[in-house]
């Protein structure tokens, strides 16, 4: 289902002391970029807020006035998009991810969908709304009180009729403070996810769209270290993905090159550690028939 993305990235931040929070990293990266990369295929992105260098292009808005609270903001935001539907998020959330986002599109609420958290919480920014309603009810609000400035976002989704979708249990997790920036950079340090969300991390950084089999590159580089020599390792990791590459350009799948790029070089490993091993023992017999004869 097509739809434009709005990402609110302008709130003073209190509670860091002015930082610019939008810009902070979580994993190397900045946050805005993390809820951008969950959102990709977003027709159109607009973000709310001071212009700052993104991973990939989208538009930028400011509320009237600067500063005058999430609906005026969501106001501002909803006036750059065209689809009749909007994905709405804050720019503080460094574990949303995409299955979380198209459970939201993909709910069959009338008028949109709204996650909930764990403890039972609505989160009105981590929402996928219909286009019309929401722009009805904004403009209900700025006629009843005159404009939209300093209203919570409450007094707009108590009207719309929202279904809940409960998700990963980070999907949620925003940093309002410097203790929730440490946790969540602890968070995706942790033994269980660490390698998921480096590659993930990484391949934004690259710019790279494709599925990694985890587990076949590190059978290769064990591989490739014991059978070889340990530099062997990242040099024939480095290998295959090139090797995939030019065969994704010839129009290949990139995951089946990958795979099969990874069993070319992962046999030849294992030949090459067979062969070593082969020649020691030759040269052992070969040594005791020379001993033998002497």
């Amino acid at each position: 289902m097509s739809y434009d993305a709005i990402v609110l990235a302008g709130g003073a931040a209190q509670r860091l002391g002015g930082a610019d929070k939008p810009a902070l990293s979580v994993g190397g990266r900045a946050l805005l970029d993390r809820v951008l990369d969950a959102c990709p295929d977003a027709l159109t992105t607009v973000v709310v807020g001071g212009r700052r260098p993104t991973a990939r292009p989208v538009r930028w808005t400011r509320e009237d006035p600067p500063g005058g609270g999430p609906v005026a903001a969501l106001d501002a935001g909803l006036r750059g998009t065209t689809a009749e539907l909007v994905l709405v998020l804050s720019a503080d959330l460094p574990f949303l991810d995409r299955e979380t986002v198209r459970a939201l599109l993909d709910a069959p609420g009338p008028d949109g969908a709204m996650l909930r958290d764990p403890d039972g919480r609505d989160q009105p920014l981590v929402a996928a709304y219909r286009a019309e309603p929401l722009r009805r009810e904004i403009a209900l609000l700025a006629t009843e009180h005159g404009n939209l400035a300093g209203l919570p976002l409450r007094a707009l989704t108590s009207e719309l009729d929202l279904a809940r979708v409960t998700a990963q249990p980070l999907a949620s997790f925003d940093c309002d403070t410097w203790d929730d920036l440490a946790a969540a950079r602890a968070r995706i340090r942790e033994h269980g996810t660490v390698l998921d969300q480096w590659i993930t991390a990484a391949k934004n950084e690259l710019g790279l769209d494709v599925d990694v089999d985890v587990k076949t590159l590190l059978d290769l580089a064990r591989d490739a270290a014991h059978g070889v020599a340990r530099p062997a390792a990242p040099l024939t990791t480095f290998l295959v993905g090139y090797a995939a590459a030019q065969a994704a350009a010839t129009g290949a799948d990139p995951a089946q090159a990958v795979a099969e790029a990874s069993r070319k070089a992962a046999d030849l490993a294992l030949r090459w550690a067979a062969e070593a091993d082969a020649g020691t023992g030759a040269g052992g017999d070969a040594a005791a028939d020379q001993n033998g004869s002497g």
